[in-house]
């Protein structure tokens, strides 16, 4: 979800290619790749996106404890509302939705920090990503590459391309080499960053 949500606000980011001195005159040679993709594949940024998982789990955990206190509270309130006065549910039912609301700020905090910390990464990689991908291309004498997942605003749209002019594995492969980052170990699925959701209370019984 974090990924796919910093696919959306990379877009606007991702560096486009320097230019480069004119290419001879002769058929064009097209390569195509997920540009994207192929910095969110690097195994730099596999290992940054797990260390910031791990950096933002005390944050979760907390996030959690506010979470089950305000369902702990609902539920005395809805077991104990038709012994209570009015003034007292009122007050209960205060206490409760300003714990959402400072839960919900939390998440909202937390969840922004965590973005901002993963755009700084993927930014910075995707700078180094382009210049590997500038250098592959003057290897194998390529005249054009093509951003297959449109990252560029004013991105080609491609309808059609041979798997054989796709590099988005070998530019991911290249990198990873440069770089000397070792493949980091699976990760599990972090949980979201969310707050808890309003419930509506059940009435309290006419007395």
């Amino acid at each position: 979800m974090l990924a796919s949500g910093l696919a959306l606000s990379a877009a606007a980011q991702t560096p486009a290619a320097p230019a480069t001195s004119a290419a001879p005159a002769g058929p064009a040679k097209v390569a195509v790749i997920a540009f994207q993709t192929a910095v969110f594949q690097t195994n730099e940024f596999q290992r940054n996106f797990a260390d910031l998982q791990k950096k933002y789990e005390p944050k979760r955990t907390q996030l959690k404890t506010m979470a089950d206190e305000v369902d702990g509270l609902e539920k005395q309130l809805q077991a104990q509302g038709d012994k209570l006065s009015d003034a007292e549910r009122a007050s209960r039912a205060k206490t409760i939705e300003d714990k959402k609301k400072q839960a919900q700020r939390f998440a909202e905090d937390a969840q922004n920090d965590l973005q901002g910390e993963m755009q700084e990464s993927f930014n910075g990689i995707a700078s180094k990503v382009g210049d590997v991908l500038v250098n592959y291309a003057q290897a194998q004498g390529f005249t054009l590459e093509v951003d297959g997942t449109g990252s560029q605003q004013q991105a080609p749209v491609v309808l059609y391309a041979s798997p054989s002019t796709d590099i988005t594995k070998a530019i991911i492969d290249a990198y990873n080499v440069k770089s000397g980052v070792p493949a980091p170990p699976p990760q599990p699925a972090p949980s979201q960053l969310t707050a808890p959701k309003t419930a509506t209370p059940k009435p309290a019984a006419a007395h």
